[in-house]
């Protein structure tokens, strides 16, 4: 009885046995195609393959993009009004917004959202300078 017991605790032992360590580049490579060979054929590189790998790593460069605007019409209110040079502006081109005692019922809304409930106080004209003034901010 005590062989059986001892040849289940090797068994046991064998399973839970760390892999080797892989410590470079080569050993990670060939310790993946030893597993790919049972799985699949490997894969040869075409040229339009290699053209989509090139197009994906061009197309996902950040340096290429631009910074988007920081504030904008579609801006929440309440995130122009969290800036002081912004809600300067508000201030100058749209006095009494920030003050009005309706401002918690639409600070989350954006200018060109609010614009369609009160079209008489936000015309375009008013936006636009609005916009002007908020683009020299960014």
């Amino acid at each position: 009885m005590s062989k059986v017991r001892t040849n289940c605790f090797k068994s046991v032992a064998t399973l839970h046995r760390a892999p080797p360590p892989i410590d470079s580049v080569a050993a990670l490579t060939d310790h993946i195609g030893l597993q790919m060979q049972h799985e699949s054929p490997p894969m040869k590189p075409t040229p339009a393959l290699l053209a989509l790998a090139v197009l994906t790593l061009a197309a996902g460069s950040p340096a290429r993009a631009e910074p988007a605007p920081r504030f904008t019409l579609d801006s929440p209110i309440e995130a122009l009004v969290a800036d002081p040079k912004a809600v300067a502006v508000l201030d100058t081109d749209l006095p009494g917004l920030t003050t009005n005692d309706k401002y918690d019922m639409f600070k989350s809304m954006s200018l060109n959202q609010v614009a369609g409930f009160a079209p008489d106080k936000l015309t375009p004209e008013r936006l636009a300078k609005v916009e002007a003034d908020l683009a020299q901010l960014n």
